[in-house]
Order: C-alpha cells, then structure tokens, then sequence
C-alpha cells in the first residue's frame, strides 16, 4: 500500500503542557499525538462508539521518539502524522511536531495494529479502519 494522506492537526502549547523547565513535558508529547491520531479518525468515523459497536479497535505496539527543539507556552505548532507503511497486520505511523518557524522540534514512529477486542489478538486492516487513517484500498 502507498502511504495515508497527509494529516494536519495545529494545536496552542499552553499552561499544563509545561513541565518545572518552562517546556512541555516529555510525556506530553505522547498525548499530543494521541490527541492528533484521535482527531483523525473521529473526523472519519472511527470514534469511540463506532470501536465500541465493531469490536475493533487501534492498539499501539511501540514508538521511537526524538526531541529535536524544546517547544514552549504558547507557541503554535503543528502535527503531521501520515501512516507510511501496512504490512499484513502492521502499520507504520510517522508523527512529526513543528514550530510556527517550520522547524522540526519532535519526531515519532509508531507501530500499530488493529485489534479484535473479543479475541485479545491482532486482526488485519478493515476497509474502513484504512480509510479512518486516510490509507487507499488496493485496487
């Protein structure tokens, strides 16, 4: 499969994002994804009650991170986040933060999977769980 569209999610760093050092917290970043990734597929019809009512749902099975610029109080940025890669039951997400200057501050990959809440186990890519993460339906 050829990556997801590109996603945008722009967001204002304020007040609980910051640690004692004046930046945001390392494990705020991770919420800000999550914030971003739900955003998505909300917007695409992958919300809670729709995991609920399928029985399916997204599972994070890993990330690498990399801080590249610490990001302060209210500054504007910006997530990008596009799925690079679904291979079988596995799909590789790239989640990237930018300042209002369009420099690099973060970058992440992640692995997921789609799982069958019943079962506790990794299923393949439904058509519209591809579609919740902007990927195109093989031809």
């Amino acid at each position: 499969m050829q990556p997801s569209e590109k996603f945008i999610y722009p967001l204002t760093v304020i007040e609980r994002h910051l640690d004692t050092f004046g930046h945001v917290n390392n494990a705020t970043y991770l919420e800000i994804l999550e914030e971003a990734r739900w955003d998505i597929i909300a917007k695409r019809g992958y919300d809670i009650p729709a995991i609920k009512a399928k029985g399916i749902g997204p599972v994070i099975l890993g990330f690498t991170v990399r801080f590249a610029k610490e990001l302060t109080l209210r500054e504007e940025i910006r997530v990008e986040t596009q799925t690079v890669t679904y291979v079988k039951k596995i799909a590789t997400m790239q989640q990237n933060i930018y300042n209002d200057a369009h420099e690099l501050c973060f970058e992440s990959t992640l692995t997921l999977g789609l799982m069958d809440m019943a079962a506790r186990k990794l299923i393949l890519p439904t058509p519209d769980w591809l579609q919740a993460i902007g990927m195109k339906l093989p031809a």
